[in-house]
């Protein structure tokens, strides 16, 4: 059997989505097709390309997929597949999901808001901060904080399970903790003099996020809901740590190995932290994205690093939390994610002009291909309806 992936770092094209049974796509009023005679609002996303690039499912490749495409000329909101591939209910709109690396997003953010207060400098070494963590390691250059935001620290990847599915589903619900990720990648030295280089990696947000807690004395949970979370409204946003559960009312997740799904809704995510902990909703990550990109969040001189790539390194893409990708002809900034599952991504044009935000049940989030199914919501989801 054929796999693909929902996402991929090398597809920046960061709007995949959707998969799901019983294909239930549920527009609010202004995404209805327009009636015979009436024209839709300028800018208004298509509502028929949208609704069909959710039909069909659950499939091989995903089993639920969650929809939200707003902006100035109109929103949509579409769900489709199902909770639970025993009871075959419908996928639940306002489900709770794992976020993966959009994570990210709202660790820059925190970052940021910090350098606004005068909290920290983007331009000093982290080894400032957090100075035992890099006693007896082979890093004497100095690492910015801002190298850790935009991926150009050149620190290695720090230990895990394995790459391979069945190491990790083994140890799913055992404990790495960050400061032990970190630990052995700093321990591997440096893989290029910071700076000159981008490559992106978990490593650098884990450590902003024990930055975070070294500069606020408080835990990433915590820093994160006050600095972020609280300001951009969002309540159903939680970091669970240790607890290998999604509280609250969620889709469940699979994984397809060898023609069966393998139940991957349980799992401790606690070693990914600031790069990749988060359970969120849609319309929680929707939230985020317009308060962030109006400048409630982050003030305007710092909010200008999530939409300024480093200088003088050829083929970047990563700003500060944010990757640039360029779709139909126009500019989004956003980030994807994915952990066994659940693959997601935000993305907006810089005047929120249409943002995309979607959540799908993919079943091989991890693999290196992008899925076909998310093509199809990539390309209905940067359409306009004519």
């Amino acid at each position: 059997m054929k796999r693909r992936s929902a996402l991929t770092l090398a597809l920046p094209t960061a709007l995949a989505l959707a998969f799901g049974a019983v294909a239930t796509a549920v527009p609010p009023a202004q995404a209805h097709p327009a009636r015979a005679g009436v024209s839709p609002a300028p800018g208004a996303p298509d509502a028929q390309a949208l609704t069909a690039a959710l039909a069909g499912l659950p499939d091989d490749d995903a089993t639920a997929a969650l929809l939200r495409i707003g902006g100035t000329g109109g929103s949509w909101h579409g769900t489709a597949g199902v909770r639970d591939l025993r009871t075959r209910e419908k996928a639940l709109e306002h489900a709770r999901f794992r976020a993966g690396s959009t994570t990210k997003v709202v660790t820059a953010a925190a970052v940021l808001r910090l350098a606004a207060e005068r909290r920290l400098d983007l331009n000093a070494p982290v080894q400032q901060y957090l100075p035992a963590l890099f006693r007896d390691t082979a890093f004497k250059r100095p690492v910015s904080v801002r190298q850790l935001l935009d991926h150009t620290s050149g620190i290695q990847p720090g230990d895990g399970w394995g790459d391979a599915f069945e190491d990790q589903y083994a140890h799913r619900f055992d404990v790495i903790t960050p400061t032990q990720v970190v630990t052995s990648a700093l321990a591997k030295g440096p893989a290029f003099a910071p700076g000159t280089r981008q490559q992106y990696l978990n490593i650098n947000y884990t450590l902003l996020g024990l930055l975070l807690e070294r500069v606020t004395s408080r835990s990433y949970a915590e820093a994160a809901k006050e600095l972020v979370l609280r300001p951009a409204g969002m309540r159903d946003t939680s970091f669970p740590g240790t607890d290998p559960r999604i509280q609250g009312p969620h889709n469940r997740g699979y994984q397809l190995v060898d023609g069966e799904f393998v139940d991957v809704t349980d799992w401790v995510q606690a070693d990914r932290s600031a790069a990749g902990d988060m359970i969120s909703t849609t319309a929680d990550l929707e939230r985020l994205l317009t308060a962030l990109f109006q400048g409630r969040i982050v003030p305007a001189p710092q909010l200008k690093e999530m939409f300024r790539l480093p200088a003088r390194i050829k083929g970047a893409t990563f700003s500060a939390g944010l990757q640039r990708i360029e779709l139909n002809g126009q500019v989004y900034w956003g980030k994807t994610g994915s952990r066994y599952g659940y693959s997601t991504a935000v993305a907006a044009t810089r005047d929120l002009s249409r943002t995309v935000v979607y959540s799908v049940n993919s079943t091989d989030a991890k693999g290196e291909q992008m899925n076909p199914v998310a093509q199809r919501i990539i390309a209905a989801s940067v359409r306009d309806a004519s």
